[in-house]
């Protein structure tokens, strides 16, 4: 019999479920909102002992539980490689060494290495065994019939696990024999209908007050893409999860302190803007990942009614803090009563964030960045326009050095900052209904389409 696949493990989970109706970007949220849900419940359910497995990378990233629970993850092999190119990057908050097991404590996990094969496919898999709760989670499903698979049932646990344990037993026999043991100790498998009733509602709150973050995409198949495209999107993976996982630790450690009453005003104001610093990267690696994404597999525009003023009023206060940390202004120049556009609001904001970053990053303290909007025909004309310290007229007198890093990515050698290349962001304003021309230097346009009265 041959050895299971990831493949046949999502076919189990999703037995008996309807195909999903979402698209790439909606269940990579639900995912990242299923983490979030499992393993803040986890957490308040003190759990100290357990197993977990997952598949293409570590789904977990909470230090409260990587501390405690045992765990095996199936990456890559390539992603040995990638991480030899990001030597700044600590490794023990990265993947572990191949063969080798992550020591606990002070921020080094327990999780055991193995390879992913080509047939195991790229869709993430987490399963996770503890004595109070049970739960396995999964994306799958074709283009446009994507869904968040969701079982706790002792059933397809125990299929679920079997297909595993006979996975490892080939790959490692060792890792087979230490799984089968921890499963024993922690007794029979069984459901919480407690939590499956939390489930779904914990995840529909968090999606409503989110922005989108990031959402870690599939690797590409050497298949169906030439090898260049491929490594490009690998290198993207690894880079955006060993990003994202420090970022996220960081940031639900900075917000656990937040909450308490006795430390320093100025400690706190310290401790905000680090939490502000870690969400701005975190959105803007999820921006980069996006529009890999895009041109892996561009999608069809779903767009709507958009209030673009009303947007850029109220996310104006939060670039103004932004900019203001490296001595930057930021004035707004927006005609009102301007008719809606065509677009789509909620990707829109995280798009919009992007162009103010990548105007405004490496401009001198004392620069101003002037946003401005108004009507031109059947269209609404948004601006950005930079002003170097000295002048209240004159443009910025010198572009940034950006050399291209494959299609994606643009890098300044000056200094060091990473942005996406003038391709990757007119795909991506086109994908939201907006035509971007970069003008000289720094300055930018984007027209959106205007809602006629015939639609």
């Amino acid at each position: 019999m041959s050895s299971p696949t990831f493949t046949d493990l999502r076919k189990r989970l999703a037995e008996g479920v309807h195909p999903g109706q979402c698209d790439e970007i909606g269940v990579r949220r639900l995912w990242w909102a299923a983490l979030d849900t499992l393993q803040q419940e986890l957490i308040r359910l003190n759990v100290s002992q357990g197993i977990w497995l997952a598949a293409p990378l570590p789904a977990l990233h909470e230090p409260e539980l990587l501390q405690h629970l045992q765990g095996w993850v199936w990456a890559p092999e390539h992603l040995d490689q990638l991480r030899r190119g990001v030597a700044a990057l600590p490794a023990r908050l990265g993947l572990p060494i191949k063969g080798g097991m992550e020591a606990r404590g002070e921020g080094l996990f327990n999780y055991q290495r193995l390879a992913l094969r080509h047939d195991d496919g790229q869709d993430p898999v987490l399963l996770v065994i503890t004595p109070c709760l049970q739960v396995a989670l999964a994306l799958h499903g074709e283009p446009q019939q994507r869904q968040l698979l969701m079982r706790c049932d002792p059933t397809s646990l125990g299929d679920v696990l079997s297909l595993l344990g006979r996975r490892l037993k080939d790959q490692s026999p060792n890792d087979a024999e230490q799984l089968h043991a921890a499963l024993e100790a922690l007794g029979p498998l069984h459901s919480d209908d407690d939590f499956t009733g939390r489930f779904w509602p914990s995840i529909a709150e968090r999606l409503t007050v989110s922005a989108p973050a990031l959402m870690l995409q599939p690797v590409v198949s050497p298949a169906t893409k030439p090898e260049n495209a491929s490594d490009d999107l690998n290198l993207l993976e690894a880079l955006t999860h060993e990003v994202r996982t420090p970022l996220a630790t960081i940031r639900t450690l900075i917000r656990s302190l937040v909450r308490r009453k006795d430390l320093p005003d100025l400690v706190m104001k310290r401790l905000k803007q680090i939490d502000v610093e870690c969400s701005e990267q975190i959105d803007r690696f999820g921006l980069i990942f996006h529009a890999a994404e895009l041109q892996r597999q561009p999608t069809e525009a779903n767009l709507a009614h958009t209030d673009l003023e009303s947007i850029l009023r109220s996310l104006a206060p939060g670039w103004s803090e932004q900019l203001k940390r490296r001595e930057i202004s930021l004035s707004l120049d927006l005609d009102r009563g301007l008719p809606t556009v065509m677009s789509d609001s909620h990707r829109l904001e995280a798009m919009l964030g992007g162009l103010i970053d990548r105007s405004s990053r490496g401009l001198p303290g004392g620069s101003e960045l002037h946003l401005g909007l108004q009507a031109a025909g059947a269209r609404v004309k948004l601006q950005l326009h930079v002003v170097l310290p000295g002048s209240a007229t004159s443009p910025a007198n010198a572009s940034p050095a950006r050399e291209e890093l494959g299609t994606v990515l643009s890098w300044d050698p000056t200094t060091g900052s990473l942005q996406l290349s003038q391709d990757a962001t007119r795909q991506m304003m086109a994908s939201l209904g907006g035509r971007y021309q970069p003008r000289r230097d720094r300055d930018l346009t984007v027209f959106f389409p205007v809602q006629s009265d015939a639609d």
